[in-house]
């Protein structure tokens, strides 16, 4: 049985292990313009036997109102990282929610040298405002 998402979380995918862990953005957030900042920074590891790449992202964001917003595109923060056995690649990113609290999921797509493709799973985890009462 897995927990309620918390504001950390790990899945590893055919040797690709991803970490988050996400904060809350006081300074830059709006309680009362329903604008709340959060960021994130997740940590990709190699720990398989191949070269792999990053190409692409699949974010599904929900808010506390239900409300999905799915980002697709091309790498992270621009780079399409090549990650050796061994090596990780580490970025910070944000999301704005018009709820004080919400979930992310998602995958990345990695490609390996052997022309192997599949979906690195990043498991759910929380943008939170701490302290908050849903």
């Amino acid at each position: 049985m897995m927990g309620p998402p918390a504001t950390s979380s790990s899945a590893e995918t055919n040797g690709v292990l991803v970490e988050v862990q996400s904060v809350y953005l006081e300074e830059q957030s709006h309680p009362a313009q329903r604008h709340f900042v959060f960021a994130y920074t997740i940590t990709i590891t190699n720990n398989g036997r191949e070269v792999v790449q990053l190409q692409t992202r699949h974010w599904i964001i929900t808010d506390g109102h239900g409300e999905v917003e799915e980002v697709k595109g091309p790498g992270v923060v621009g780079e399409q990282p090549v990650l050796s056995p061994g090596e990780s690649f580490r970025y910070s990113s944000g999301a704005v929610l018009p709820t004080e609290r919400g979930t992310m999921r998602g995958t990345y797509q990695m490609h390996r040298a052997d022309g192997a493709r599949f979906d690195a799973e990043i498991a759910p985890f929380l943008l939170e405002r701490p302290y908050s009462l849903n």
